[in-house]
């Protein structure tokens, strides 16, 4: 683990085991003088550890040592974060439950929220494309059966896929910054003990799938956040989970999840590259609104590389899959993709390549159309936009309140940032109307997240 990177599976057993850093410094001193080492560690000692840094000689067993006696279990290098890349057995993270060990270690950590949690960095380069190749590609798990105390029913697997429907919904109506806190305790107290539960194969892949989407959706919310290194790592663990589930499908949702994401980080060949790995490895596994939604990404990001060439034969593709989709025929976790969404992206990309006519008549369209709060928002902030490219500040700015008075009492970070956008392009319009529409906005913006 680099220096860059938090560890944040020491983090988790240290928070697990009770003990303040001071302690496990202390700690780690007596278990050296057993073994005729004289050391001399204070608690800053063990926040460079946390940061990444891995101590030298014995140190790393030592802290097995402590943390394990402390927790009546075994922990090896590897559970610590700290096992020495390239030597011994295959890492036990490549294993489906070294995955599980290290994914509740995460959540057990986010519980908390310490600041670092959410300052993680995403990773980039291989490291980010690793998960969806793994995921394209075998091996596939023979059998995802697990022997433990709990026993895994029918009702366990109810009151997930319920659990996901609650939080989604928590999300579009009050945001992620609200709803992160929720979900991460739940994986944390309700999921991680079933995944490491017993059960039979078939019902640990309907586990597994009933986990990713709910991963998946503490991801979209910490996305929310603005905390882009944690959603990454949520939804790497989502797409690992979806592998094990044996649901094609659902790990495309997850993929487009993480095209989203890239899209906003501004890392557009990427997102082609891994829309492009789902629609492929899908294959008739997808559904038409999630190959809508892919397309539409895809028109996005060739729209921002500037090829208009490539960007409008996806915005033909996404409508031809749009005008496809029927209302009961989707899985829950394509939900999101309502009536209006396609729209608004193809604005977007439109937007994009200068054609304003054609932005605002695809926009309007979708601001149009019955939409959640959240995506209402989203519409009427794109619409906006156009609307001022075009000259029509008056309209812009009656558009700009319905914006403003749908987005109270949500928390979110990229809405926020959606209303500080057309807050200054309003007032720098000149707008008779703008100061009432930037005044909406500030009664929106003032309460601290």
């Amino acid at each position: 683990m680099g220096a860059t990177e938090p560890n944040i599976l020491l983090a988790a057993l240290i928070e697990e085991a009770g003990v303040s850093r001071a302690g496990l410094a202390a700690h780690i001193n007596r278990a050296g003088r057993s073994r005729g080492l004289r050391l001399r560690y204070e608690h800053t000692a063990v926040a460079r550890w946390l940061k990444g840094q891995r101590p030298r000689g014995q140190v790393p067993d030592l802290i097995c040592d402590v943390l394990g006696n402390r927790l009546n279990r075994h922990l090896s290098l590897d559970d610590i974060g700290m096992a020495t890349p390239g030597t011994g057995p295959a890492a036990p993270a490549s294993t489906l439950t070294g995955f599980v060990e290290r994914a509740t270690a995460l959540w057990r950590s986010d519980v908390h929220q310490h600041p670092h949690r959410l300052a993680l960095p995403t990773v980039t380069g291989t490291s980010a494309v690793m998960p969806v190749w793994e995921w394209e590609n075998p091996p596939e798990e023979a059998d995802v059966s697990r022997d433990g105390a709990t026993r895994v029913g029918a009702a366990d697997l109810v009151t997930l896929r319920a659990a996901r429907t609650h939080y989604e919904l928590m999300y579009r109506r009050a945001g992620g910054i609200a709803t992160r806190s929720r979900i991460t305790a739940f994986l944390n107290s309700e999921v991680a003990p079933l995944l490491r539960g017993g059960y039979s194969d078939a019902t640990g892949r309907r586990l597994h799938r009933a986990a990713s989407g709910l991963v998946a959706v503490a991801g979209i919310c910490a996305y929310d956040a603005d905390a882009h290194g944690l959603a990454q790592r949520y939804f790497h663990q989502a797409l690992r989970l979806a592998k094990a589930s044996g649901d094609r499908g659902l790990g495309c949702y997850v993929i487009a999840l993480l095209v989203n994401q890239s899209l906003f980080l501004a890392e557009y060949r990427q997102s082609v590259a891994f829309a492009q790995t789902a629609l492929r490895a899908a294959g008739w596994h997808i559904t038409p609104a999630l190959a809508a939604d892919l397309h539409a990404m895809q028109a996005k990001a060739y729209a921002h590389i500037g090829d208009a060439g490539s960007a409008l034969h996806c915005i033909r593709r996404a409508e031809t899959e749009a005008a496809r989709i029927r209302p009961g025929q989707e899985p829950d976790e394509t939900g999101y993709v309502q009536p209006g969404l396609v729209e608004v992206k193809v604005a977007e990309a439109l937007l994009r390549l200068g054609d304003l006519p054609g932005a605002r008549e695809h926009a309007a369209t979708a601001a149009g159309t019955p939409a959640h709060d959240r995506g209402r928002v989203y519409r009427l902030a794109m619409l906006t936009q156009i609307e001022l490219r075009q000259g029509d500040a008056d309209r812009a700015a009656a558009t700009a309140v319905e914006m403003a008075e749908r987005a109270r009492g949500m928390e979110s970070q990229r809405l926020r940032d959606r209303l500080r956008a057309v807050r200054e392009d309003l007032l720098a319009s000149g707008c008779a109307d703008a100061g009432r529409a930037a005044e909406l906005i500030d009664g929106a913006l003032c309460v601290p997240l």
